[in-house]
């Protein structure tokens, strides 16, 4: 009888290797509510009463747990039986993400610890397997009450308010076993920034061996672009190989090239994976920032990647993709991935769809001052960069956002906006999106939630005589002009036609501004300040919020049930406006 595996597809896009086992499903569940089972060795617990569906967080209806309240301590447990054949090599474990601190154990064995609540993370646990039944145990435990772990969105209090909603603790995505060979390579690295089509590729393998070298073979569309063998001189190794025919990525135009990676060593081929890469680069020239040497006005909308029945976990691969065509109906280019390090399985579709996103860490609530925080904060963040380095649809990077700090140069801010420069010098960095501005961004950011449309015409008019608006000129640096500016959050508008709808009432839901009385005000105030900003030939893209209602947060172009808030005149006319061309595209 065929099992149902919730959210089976490949969980990792760029890199596929045939050889793997999905582990969603039903595992064993224990809420430990006196966080007390490490003290009771409950990893050498032979049963656990409870059951959870993966990769879905107990608080979700998916994972058939639902339980909201707080949970610090939590543990899952399930038995798999290895083969002989898949003992001959390494055998890994994957966790997609599990909030917050990780322990993982196998057959009473610990075989790894991770901190944080976003990144992927992975465990060799060859040494711990037998052949024939083995016991896979895990221990999270999850504290945002702290205010010493990022936390995003997660609500600090019993219950959701305001812009903070239902909290995510322990595994939120896939768990997978990957089988592979004593050596393999454990990561490969692009840089394709070059419009002339060399590539440039940093290999990772999980130990030094002599006589390696990596096989490279990229086509496009089925046609073969390149195929050449680099030496590898260590564990880590660069290299360079370039396509025969350049086809850059772009927004709306998602090139991309197939690639396979073959690891030899003394002539036999060990290890192979199938992947892919998109060409394209970004440069800042004046106010514009330009996509292959092309001005392109970032039309973006906040995406907090929630949803009704999965909290952080979209319950089909298909719902990702739902998300990404709603905005773009509604003539969006690009998102804001907010307060939040989305899935692989996201930002994939976005390379696939040609749909540019902005990269974010969930810093809300953390004190930018207490140095301490560089131990939890920083090293995850740089994870998330480097996991995600490769993907072409994000072009560019926010680690902080709404920061306020007068002494901002000398904070956990400044330092971690650098770090994010020397990660990545290929994507532009804005250090705190909406906040306090350290003198360090790549990109000017203000976010402005005024709903009056002759305001902001009138604010725009002079933007574009060179009389910047500052929001906050008590508190962060003043914009001179000199670099290019975004309006990263505005709008927000309050709308909920189905007043007395259960959650959809309106007396419950909350928003920026005063609610407009009809639909035709809604679009009529959006598409006034849409417009006006989109005119002002200093100005190089918008964050619209949000593309969904979240909860009682109820401002979305969408309800969080992803159904349809207007009838499809309204989003016609919303898209006709975001699709018009912009003056800073001008050429």
């Amino acid at each position: 009888m065929a099992i149902n595996i919730p959210r089976a597809e490949y969980p990792r896009p760029q890199f596929v290797r045939g050889s793997w086992a999905n582990l969603n499903g039903e595992w064993e569940f224990y809420n430990d509510l006196s966080a007390s089972g490490a003290d009771r060795e409950l990893w050498k617990c032979e049963k656990f009463d409870g059951t959870i569906t993966v990769p879905f967080c107990p608080e979700s209806d998916l994972s058939g747990v639902g339980y909201k309240d707080f949970m610090t301590s939590v543990w899952y447990a399930k038995n798999i039986d290895v083969t002989a054949a898949q003992l001959e090599g390494r055998v890994l474990i994957h966790f997609g993400a599990c909030d917050y601190l990780t322990s993982v154990y196998v057959n009473g064995n610990k075989v790894g610890t991770h901190k944080g609540g976003y990144t992927s993370f992975t465990f060799d646990i060859t040494d711990s397997l037998t052949v024939g039944g083995n016991r896979i145990v895990v221990h999270a435990l999850d504290d945002v009450r702290t205010m010493k772990q990022p936390a995003g969105k997660q609500s600090r209090k019993q219950y959701s308010f305001g812009c903070y909603y239902t909290r995510t603790t322990g595994i939120w995505q896939t768990v997978w076993l990957e089988y592979v060979p004593e050596t393999y390579i454990e990561k490969i690295k692009i840089t394709a920034t070059d419009l002339g089509g060399e590539i440039m590729v940093e290999t990772h393998l999980n130990k030094y061996v002599a006589d390696a070298s990596l096989k490279i073979e990229a086509s496009f569309e089925g046609k073969p672009m390149a195929s050449r063998t680099i030496t590898l001189s260590g564990k880590v190794s660069q290299g360079t190989f370039t396509v025969s025919e350049v086809y850059p990525w772009n927004v709306g135009e998602p090139n991309l090239y197939d690639v396979r990676y073959t690891l030899i060593i003394d002539g036999k081929d060990v290890d192979t994976a199938d992947g892919y890469f998109g060409i394209r680069r970004i440069d800042i020239d004046g106010y514009k920032v330009r996509i292959n040497g092309k001005s392109v006005f970032q039309r973006l909308v906040l995406d907090q990647g929630f949803y009704p029945d999965g909290i952080y976990t979209a319950p089909t691969d298909e719902a990702l993709v739902r998300d990404i065509e709603y905005s773009m109906n509604a003539g969006f280019n690009g998102a804001r991935l907010h307060e939040k390090v989305f899935e692989e399985r996201f930002l994939y579709h976005a390379d696939k769809m040609g749909y540019l996103v902005w990269g974010e860490y969930p810093n809300w609530g953390v004190d930018t001052k207490d140095v301490e925080l560089l131990h939890t904060y920083l090293p995850e963040w740089l994870e998330s960069i480097e996991r995600d380095y490769n993907h072409p649809s994000i072009v560019g990077w926010c680690p902080y956002n709404e920061t306020w700090s007068k002494d901002q140069l000398h904070s956990n801010v400044s330092m971690i906006a650098l770090a994010t420069k020397y990660a990545d010098p290929t994507r532009p960095v804005i250090d705190a999106s909406g906040g306090y501005h350290a003198g360090i961004t790549d990109i000017y950011d203000e976010h402005d939630y005024n709903q009056d449309p002759a305001v902001w015409e009138e604010r725009c008019r002079a933007h574009a005589n060179g009389e910047f608006f500052n929001k906050y000129l008590d508190k962060q640096v003043k914009y001179d002009g000199k670099m290019p500016y975004m309006v990263s959050e505005y709008g927000g508008i309050k709308w909920n036609p189905d007043m007395g709808q259960g959650n959809r009432d309106m007396k419950k839901s909350w928003g920026y501004g005063n609610a407009p009385q009809s639909m035709e005000e809604f679009c009529e105030r959006y598409c006034k300040i849409t417009a006006a900003i989109m005119a002002t030939p200093n100005i190089m893209g918008f964050c619209y919020t949000q593309i969904t209602d979240v909860e009682q947060e109820q401002n979305g172009l969408y309800y969080y049930d992803r159904s349809l808030k207007f009838p499809k005149e309204i989003y016609d006319r919303i898209k006709a406006t975001n699709t018009a061309k912009a003056a800073i595209e001008e050429e």
